[in-house]
């Protein structure tokens, strides 16, 4: 009996700690590839990234010639009665206006646009981040749950034989009742807490579905992230390249064009103008000038000046709330260096946390496992209790659970390192997909194409495609 419990404990630990390599197994990489290719929130931040283009094609659009056309039929009726003949004319124009001098502000607002969708890539960045973040720690949960399944079960039959050996000394005397059910209490307690796990696991499984959009499989050993960065090295990258940071330099540069974009409202704006216009006359002119049937045409060219006189204070207050968000922008950039700084400084502590855990979790088990034997050989010899063997066995499952968290709180950890760092994306991780290109539509959309150009059809069928998808 007592080998068969010792072979059962070992088992448990040999189990954990090693596990054959299942066939086709699913990787943590393979994991976060589904991810980036089907999450509907990288999805939603694509588009708002097209949005952003868009934001630049229409200041670019604004510096050209604007073209509009007119047609209208109109008749008069003389001496403002219905019975007499009308006087019927239809008219068609052509207007064109150009602004010919604003200050720069124009040109000042599409750098802004172009601030502006600078930063939201850098978001499009961040949430990527969040995206494979929310699936290395939805992949460690599952395997985390299904090691602590598998020790739960193992500890529920190795309490019922232990259970059993109890009940059989009892049958011959050795022990009393009281020792049978503490056993029994035990294995009670045993298999609610498998219950529990197994709980655990189910949502566990849920929510690495919702984040990569299936539902787990034989899951593979995950690959621990690879960092040779030391805390201040990483904390340098941190601060150039955190997409938290990028985002609020670029919001940051926004709000001081936009200063000064502000600072030209005052100036006159110039623009030229142009109208084309011809009059049909479908019935003949009452003063006889025109006949039914002929057209008249006409042409008229200008340049005009206008500027603000006095507008209730509405360009004074524009001034200041430009430059409040000024100012709030630099702060955030401020704030935005210190977080990330922080984030990655509490990153590297967790990671050497979990690795010493682990050593020393490492050596508990081997102690307890230990102990556990030396219990076992008391309790046949008479030297020790049911209680004292439950305790010992209780201890050494603990002690497994705590190493098997330690395990994966490491290499968790040392992915949020990757992400404090803005490392933790798909082209970084070499994930074997097809990375999105965020300049690719904003190549297309840059000179602001018109609907009926070669470049405006190419937008159409691209933004169809996208849309089947």
């Amino acid at each position: 009996m007592i080998n068969k419990l010792r072979s059962i404990v070992v088992g448990v630990v040999v189990s954990m700690g090693v596990a054959a390599p299942a066939a086709h197994a699913e990787t943590l990489a393979d994991a976060m590839a589904w991810a980036y290719e089907s999450s509907g929130l990288l999805t939603q931040n694509r588009a708002l990234l097209r949005a952003a283009d868009e934001g630049v094609a229409q200041s670019i659009a604004a510096l050209r010639p604007i073209l509009n056309w007119s047609a209208n039929i109109s008749s008069t009726f003389p001496n403002a009665t219905l019975t007499d003949s009308p006087f019927t004319t239809a008219t068609l124009g052509i207007t064109a206006s150009l602004t010919l001098y604003d200050g720069g502000r124009g040109r000042m607002g599409v750098d802004a646009a172009k601030e502006s969708v600078l930063g939201t890539r850098a978001n499009l960045l961040a949430i990527e981040q969040q995206v494979l973040l929310r699936v290395v720690n939805a992949y460690m949960n599952v395997k985390l749950y299904q090691e602590f399944v598998s020790l739960r079960e193992n500890n529920v039959r190795v309490i019922s034989e232990e259970l059993r050996a109890a009940q059989d000394q009892y049958e011959v005397g050795q022990i009393t009742r009281t020792s049978v059910a503490q056993a029994e209490a035990a294995l009670a307690t045993a298999r609610a807490t498998l219950v529990s796990e197994q709980g655990n696991l189910t949502r566990a499984r849920e929510e690495y579905r919702v984040a990569t959009g299936r539902l787990p499989g034989a899951l593979a050993a995950a690959t621990p992230a690879r960092i040779t960065q030391s805390l201040e090295e990483a904390r340098a990258i941190a601060l150039q390249r955190h997409p938290a940071i990028v985002q609020a330099r670029h919001t940051a540069a926004a709000a001081d064009i936009n200063v000064e974009r502000a600072r030209t409202a005052t100036i006159p704006t110039v623009s030229g103008t142009a109208n084309l216009g011809r009059t049909h006359y479908i019935t003949d002119s009452q003063t006889g000038i025109a006949q039914a049937g002929s057209n008249s045409d006409s042409l008229t060219v200008g340049i005009g000046i206008s500027g603000p006189i006095y507008q209730g204070g509405a360009l004074a207050s524009q001034m200041r709330q430009v430059m409040a968000n000024r100012d709030a922008s630099r702060a955030a950039l401020l704030t935005a260096s210190d977080s990330v700084s922080q984030s990655v400084a509490n990153a590297y502590s967790l990671r050497e946390v979990a690795r010493v855990s682990r050593e020393s979790y490492a050596s508990m088990v081997t102690a307890a496992q230990l102990a556990f034997d030396g219990t076992r050989e008391e309790a046949s010899l008479g030297a020790a209790t049911t209680v004292d063997v439950l305790d010992a066995e209780q201890t050494l499952l603990d002690a497994r659970a705590s190493q098997i968290s330690a395990q994966y709180n490491e290499i968790t950890a040392g992915y949020s390192v990757l992400s404090s760092m803005g490392l933790l994306t798909a082209e970084n991780l070499g994930l074997n997909v097809q990375i999105y290109d965020p300049t690719a539509y904003y190549n297309l959309v840059d000179d602001a194409p018109g609907l009926v150009s070669a470049q405006g059809r190419a937008l159409d069928r691209v933004l169809q495609a996208i849309g089947r998808e």
